[in-house]
């Protein structure tokens, strides 16, 4: 099972489409070869979802759940798309299509429901590949997917179909109570293996363990867990660090949906009709993004990248096979859908700027003004000097380069907490991704920009953004940083003006400060080794600080 996974998990990655198409596909193949799942592919596929959970509370951020263009964008289209796809499923059944058949309006809501998630799995790898997940397109985006998978998760508490015990409520409040514990294992649980297993401890052991104990959905437990740790500083790490462990162990789930049964004929008719709503889909995310003053731009990408239906709704219509809600075929029809929505959706995708750029003045005609703040036009005339990237060696940058020159100096970072920590401190930083062709758009420059530093620390982020200079910046100087000599070799091809190996340069100024400590470098001292006693510098050498 897990050879054939694989292989057509890689035949789906050849195509460009996620990896869980082709499991989905293996697994309807191999139940028509006569395999059925096993206790072990269950067992994978209840902790991938508990991790899968976990990681979105780790990811919860009130300040992007709040703005009305993400929840109320995701409240009215939940709403909105349920009702439509309720409607449709009930019309075709009257029509007389078996699988819909006998349909009542309970059972259509809940259809309507499972339809109406976007594909987090999807979404993520979207972003990835355009370089957005930074950007505000790609942040609403990712704040509308999380409000879905809110929603999700208290249905499945609500479908549990059992009561708790009487301690359901203090186990609640001894996980709340315990966020500072989690907090230091946390701190000290270091950045290997040690790190990665007190996640899975954290979301299986703890949350899903702990409420399963008392009668709760131990979905919920692995959610409350990672809200728990979310505020932490090394929360994001953690959920990076546990990205793929969840995405392998989800191969199980994908693999028993397939495995339960060969989809029938009526499902392929449902995936068809639902194909044929993905379009409706995205324009109604389209038409409330713009309603909520993001600029046309911003909504189409956020809009495409949720044209899609989602894994989550497999989860959710396997818990309402398990309740007695749905029919097990259903989950087969919904796994058809979500398999050929991802084709759809990763064509349109990858049409994205073509599509804006053929309809560019249709689309602006949906726009309201003012924008909102964080998609408005950014006034950067002043600059003489950019900074990309204000980690400690944009900082170091930033800071050597103001006090020298006095020249105007703006630093851009793709983290809300870098820009806040650098403005507490003085420095004009704002947030921005370097890679976002949209964010380049909003920025107004003035024409004689003497420099642009790349201070990133990924290689292929840094060649990517030395491109978007050339595009809209072609006279401006480049600086960046590189950690192997041949990446220093690529920058300069790319169109690098100064491309300096930030641990060679490193090294080159710690033997600098060193020799000036130890020997007195530039002073009349007889350095070792010196049998003549001869001056240690005939001054031909600059010291570090002059250099």
């Amino acid at each position: 099972m897990i050879v054939i996974a694989f292989g057509f998990g890689l035949a789906a990655s050849r195509l460009r489409l996620p990896p869980l198409v082709g499991y989905l596909i293996a697994g309807f193949v191999l139940h028509a070869f006569g395999f059925e799942t096993t206790a072990g592919i269950e067992a994978l596929s209840e902790i991938g979802v508990y991790l899968l959970l976990f990681g979105i509370g780790l990811k919860l951020n009130v300040g992007i759940l709040v703005r009305t263009a993400v929840w109320g964008t995701a409240t009215i289209h939940m709403a909105v798309t349920v009702v439509v796809i309720a409607g449709v499923l009930l019309t075709i059944g009257a029509i007389g299509l078996p699988l819909a058949t006998g349909l009542d309006l309970g059972h259509a809501a809940i259809l309507g429901f499972a339809f109406s998630f976007s594909s987090t799995v999807l979404a993520v790898k979207l972003l990835e590949q355009m370089n957005e997940s930074g950007s505000l397109a790609g942040r609403t985006a990712v704040g509308v997917l999380i409000i879905q998978d809110v929603f999700a998760v208290g249905f499945l508490a609500l479908s549990a179909g059992e009561l708790p015990t009487v301690w359901a409520i203090p186990m609640i409040l001894i996980i709340v109570a315990l966020r500072p514990a989690f907090g230091w294992l946390v701190s000290r649980s270091g950045h290997g293996e040690l790190f990665v297993f007190l996640g899975f401890m954290l979301a299986v052991g703890v949350g899903a363990g702990g409420f399963g104990l008392v009668g709760l959905k131990p979905e919920l437990g692995a959610l409350l867990v990672g809200i728990a740790v979310s505020t932490h500083p090394r929360a994001g790490e953690m959920s990076d660090r546990l990205l793929d462990f969840k995405d392998l162990l989800l191969v199980g789930f994908f693999l028993s949906i397939g495995l339960a049964g060969t989809p029938p004929l009526e499902a392929y008719v449902i995936a068809a009709l639902m194909l044929i709503l993905i379009p409706l889909k995205g324009g109604l995310f389209f038409a409330l993004f713009t309603r909520f003053r993001l600029r046309s731009r911003t909504a189409l990408h956020s809009s495409l990248t949720l044209s899609s239906y989602s894994e989550f709704g497999l989860i959710v219509a396997s818990a309402s096979v398990t309740a007695g809600y749905l029919d097990q075929e259903w989950i087969s029809a919904i796994a058809v859908c979500v398999a050929a929505s991802f084709v759809v959706a990763s064509a349109g995708n990858a049409s994205r700027f073509w599509l804006y750029d053929s309809y560019s003045r249709q689309l602006a005609r949906m726009e309201r003004h003012p924008p909102v703040d964080d998609d408005a036009v950014v006034d950067c005339e002043y600059a003489r000097v950019v900074i990309f990237g204000m980690g400690r060696v944009g900082a170091g940058a930033y800071d050597e380069i103001a006090e020298r020159w006095g020249a105007a100096v703006l630093g851009v970072d793709r983290s809300e907490r870098a820009v806040a920590f650098h403005s507490d401190h003085g420095r004009k930083v704002i947030r921005g991704d370097a890679l976002d062709r949209d964010f380049w758009e909003r920025l107004r420059f003035r024409r004689d920009v003497e420099l642009i530093v790349i201070a990133t620390d990924n290689h292929a982020s840094n060649l990517k953004c030395v491109e978007r200079v050339k595009e809209f910046l072609p006279e401006a100087r480049i600086a960046a940083i590189a950690k192997h000599p041949d990446q220093v070799v690529e920058l300069k091809d790319a169109g690098v003006d100064v491309a300096r190996n930030l641990y060679e340069e490193a090294g080159q100024a710690l033997a600098d400060d060193a020799v000036i400590t130890v020997w007195g470098l530039g002073q009349d001292v007889e350095k070792p080794g010196d049998a003549d006693g001869s001056e240690a510098s005939d001054g031909s050498r600059e010291s570090s600080g002059d250099r």
